[in-house]
């Protein structure tokens, strides 16, 4: 925890907390680090769906190359917040009103993810004069017996999202059923430009590299009968982000290594990538106070101010959500301070149920009512999220750093 966001968190008055805290600066030497980390060809495109905040937007603008969005308002939002980047709209089921707000705001990509959308997109794109460059979301099989690992690797993630049954992506049938409209006169407003495929979450750098060079092969072969000047193969995100272990961090030497030998290979393809979570999730804390510590048949819990109605990531990951410890010695009652009165605790919010849980039975020898607790790596995929209006508490205020 940097000292800035220390002295935030323990200068804060209990009425100003919980609040975000984002460090910017933490941010934009990691994203400046993975940028460094990649081949110069290799494209970075942010997924604002992780954290589209205007202000972690503006600090990634100079490690990213563009930014994918996956819905109208996030089209809009992303446009007003970094107005020029190139942009990416990608996502199931785009609405017409939306696919039309893409077309009329000139966005460089579209990530087709079906043939109704394939034949929507040319039918609004024919309308209204507009052109469009269109990358096919594929969902290709993944062949168990394959030496690379790629299906163990998706077997053991939470968050598949191909190689399977899914609503995600083309399967090779419909690829073909687009690639045949897509030479349609009525479709020629609508150039391919190539393949788009993110398959799974939560990959480390070897198994991603399996990922990519299987979904590369496909690409290649599959364009090798559909030639395109210039084609682009967009490899998704999905690269790990380990909770449990926060020092723990995807290898992106390897990871850019390993994509340096894949375009040596196919010097023809253009190589994207799209993370989200892996960018932005260190630079985020959730601070906040504990306002009780009970004992209950054996066990302690610390009741805090706020919950995962601000912070939903620990509850729908199913992890502890990792924290730092800032003692408060000021207590201002009368009566004895509650404090734990073992070693380990569960962390919990205000809401009226028993899944408001940050953390369960995790060591936090001497915890006291009134201390701080600031959550880490609340830096993706955590307000954004969360279910907000629920009891209807506070909001947390939002501060940046750096």
């Amino acid at each position: 925890m940097h000292s800035s966001v220390r002295d935030l968190v323990t200068s804060a008055s209990a009425a100003e907390l919980p609040a975000y805290v984002y460090d910017l600066s933490t941010l934009r030497d990691h994203a400046a680090a993975v940028r460094a980390a990649l081949p110069p060809a290799v494209e970075l495109y942010y997924a604002a769906k992780a954290n589209p905040a205007p202000e972690i937007l503006t600090a990634l603008r100079e490690a990213v190359t563009g930014y994918e969005v996956a819905s109208g308002g996030e089209l809009a939002h992303v446009r007003e917040a970094v107005p020029g980047a190139p942009v990416a709209f990608g996502g199931p089921g785009k609405t017409p009103d939306e696919i039309a707000a893409a077309l009329a705001a000139g966005t460089e990509r579209f990530h087709v993810e079906s043939v109704h959308e394939l034949r929507l997109l040319a039918a609004l794109a024919a309308r209204t004069g507009r052109h469009a460059r269109v990358l096919l979301r594929v969902n290709p099989p993944v062949d168990g017996g394959a030496p690379d690992g790629v299906a163990s690797a998706l077997e053991g993630v939470a968050l598949a999202m191909g190689g399977r049954p899914t609503p995600f992506g083309l399967d090779p049938d419909a690829v073909a059923e687009c690639l045949r409209l897509l030479r349609e006169p009525d479709f020629g407003n609508l150039a391919l430009c190539g393949i788009h495929a993110h398959l799974a979450s939560g990959l480390d750098a070897e198994a991603q590299l399996a990922l990519a060079r299987r979904i590369v092969a496909y690409a290649a072969g599959l364009l090798a009968t559909h030639p395109v000047p210039d084609a682009e193969v967009n490899l998704g995100g999905g690269m790990a982000v380990d909770y449990a272990d926060p020092e723990r961090r995807f290898d992106w030497t390897a990871f850019g290594t390993g994509l340096a030998e894949i375009a040596r290979e196919k010097p023809e393809l253009t190589l994207r990538i799209e993370p989200g979570r892996a960018l932005t999730a260190y630079c985020g804390w959730y601070a906040t106070e504990v306002l009780d510590v009970k004992h209950s048949h054996g066990e302690d819990f610390a009741v805090l101010r706020g919950g995962t109605h601000h912070l939903r990531t620990p509850v729908t990951r199913g992890h502890d959500q990792p924290f730092a410890l800032l003692p408060v010695e000021a207590w201002p009652h009368p009566w004895p301070r509650p404090a734990t009165g073992g070693g380990r605790i569960t962390l919990v919010g205000q809401l009226c149920t028993p899944k408001d849980v940050f953390a369960r039975r995790v060591p936090a020898t001497g915890l006291r009512a009134g201390d701080r607790v600031a959550f880490a790596m609340a830096g993706a995929y955590a307000w954004n999220i969360s279910h907000h209006e629920f009891l209807m508490h506070p909001r947390p205020r939002f501060h940046y750093v750096g």
